[in-house]
């Protein structure tokens, strides 16, 4: 089956400075969204993580210094009790042994037991890595560790900032800072320490006297913050994907849905300047052709026998040029997207008989396979159209005889399908996918409008065309159309008007 006329040129854009166009850049839509929206929700992703992480942390460590400060400073006003002190007495002036002979209310012996029992139960926490205990100088005055003992540690900022805020400091580390001289473990942290300096204060509660540092490996508090971490990061990995996949599916559509409005936009555009040209091709050649005819006409009844076939080559290149010129009116005219129930099978019939004459001078043999009657959405004028494109693209592709058949099926009894196949010579692969550009032909001196035209009308009515072809072997034409509502009710005859 052949098919319709030049080939369309690509779009360019002149450069400065150079004599040739350079084709125009296509912006694909979706390939730079799928590569920024990634990297945005990427990042987001990973800073939203990152954020509810660390808060996650600190707010773990906040919770457990704060948890561990009450109870030293609970464990220190019992003990207070407990060794029946003098009024006044904290358990602060006694931690520093170097001023055991200084208690005016409080002998040695007593001030002794009392450090001994506290620190006792310091040393005893669970999950302590190390304890020390510091005086107002800075100097450790006790440690889980012998070796600190009596060192002063200088130019330690949480240790002043302790002191000087007289409040519960806190810091959460996941290695040992080796020029930290107090941070000498008798063990190695496996993940994760939290160092807590805890003030112990004067009767007033106004100044710090002594300091307890702590050093904790909470295991469960570790349990707890890598669960947490797994679930921030499998959540945000899982919300990040769904709002990129999901977003990328609209978008996609999206761009699906523009790349059709496009095409019908240059589609409609191409129409309406053909209808422009259709009209002064119109206006322009009617008159002559219908002149030159009658004149052929008139020459033919007095010519001698051999002009005869000159005058009847003349009468048959106006008649041609005429139908193009209906053709196109035809093609561009503006008609009503409402279907109406329209005979497939009547039409197909119709249209073999208005071909006869040329399917029997080019020796071909036509066949048809299908039911008695079968009613489809369409308009009989616009059927007409489509079977007359068709079939006069199949006869011209068999010059020297061949095999046109047409059969009519139904699928799953919403629509109805038509196949019409030929034996000519077919079409490269090339032209299978220019066939149904506007003006694009294979015909010599084709208007290259048929199966664009006959795209146009199926889709109007909702249904579809497609089209395969091997050279020198023919070419098969698949027509789908929705079948009609009601059927032979208000139906049409595709020859009854029009």
């Amino acid at each position: 089956m052949q098919t319709l006329e030049t080939d369309v040129p690509d779009k360019t854009v002149a450069q400065p400075g150079s004599g040739l166009g350079a084709p125009l850049r296509e912006f694909n839509l979706l390939r730079w969204f799928s590569v920024i929206s990634l990297l945005i929700i990427t990042s987001v992703a990973v800073g939203l993580g990152y954020v509810s992480t660390r808060f996650v942390v600190r707010d773990s460590v906040e919770r457990d210094a704060m948890l561990t400060a009450q109870f030293i400073q609970a464990m220190a006003q019992a003990e207070v009790r407990h060794s029946q002190l003098p009024p006044g007495t904290t358990l602060g002036e006694l931690l520093d042994p170097r001023l055991d002979q200084q208690h005016l209310q409080v002998s040695p012996q007593l001030a002794m037991a009392t450090r001994v029992e506290f620190l006792d139960h310091v040393e005893h926490l669970p999950d302590t890595l190390l304890a020390n205990v510091y005086a107002r100088d800075r100097t450790i005055v006790w440690s889980t560790n012998p070796e600190l003992v009596g060192k002063r540690i200088e130019a330690d900022g949480d240790l002043d900032h302790a002191f000087r805020s007289r409040k519960a400091v806190s810091a959460s580390y996941h290695k040992v800072e080796e020029h930290r001289e107090e941070q000498k473990f008798e063990r190695e942290p496996n993940y994760l320490f939290i160092e807590n300096y805890i003030p112990l204060f004067d009767s007033q509660g106004q100044q710090v006297l002594s300091m307890v540092e702590i050093y904790k490996e909470p295991q469960d508090l570790i349990r707890r913050i890598q669960r947490g971490y797994v679930l921030i990061w499998a959540s945000t990995l899982v919300g990040g994907a769904l709002i990129y996949f999901g977003l990328f599916w609209i978008v996609r559509r999206a761009a699906s849905m523009l790349h059709q409005q496009q095409d019908r936009l240059v589609a409609s555009e191409t129409y309406v300047a053909l209808g422009e040209m259709s009209s002064a091709v119109a206006h322009s050649l009617r008159n002559p052709l219908a002149n030159i005819r009658s004149s052929a006409e008139l020459a033919q009844e007095i010519a001698n026998p051999q002009a005869q076939q000159n005058i009847v080559d003349i009468i048959s290149q106006v008649d041609r040029m005429s139908r193009w010129v209906r053709e196109l009116l035809v093609s561009l005219r503006p008609t009503s997207d409402m279907p109406e129930a329209v005979d497939l099978v009547a039409a197909i019939k119709d249209t073999r008989l208005a071909f006869a004459q040329q399917i029997e001078r080019n020796g071909i043999h036509f066949s048809f396979d299908g039911p008695q009657a079968q009613w489809v959405a369409s308009q009989p004028l616009q059927l007409t159209q489509i079977l007359n494109s068709l079939f006069s693209n199949a006869i011209e592709a068999m010059p020297m005889g061949g095999e046109l058949r047409a059969s009519v099926s139904t699928q799953d009894g919403r629509r109805a399908a038509l196949l019409l196949s030929d034996t000519g010579k077919g079409m490269t692969k090339q032209q299978q996918r220019m066939v149904f550009k506007p003006f694009f032909t294979t015909k010599q001196g084709g208007l290259g409008v048929g199966l664009a035209l006959v795209q146009r009308i199926m889709e109007r009515f909702g249904g579809s065309v497609s089209l395969s072809s091997r050279e020198e072997e023919g070419t098969r034409v698949s027509l789908t159309f929705n079948i009609a509502a009601g059927g032979e009710h208000g139906a049409q005859h595709p020859g009854s008007r029009g």
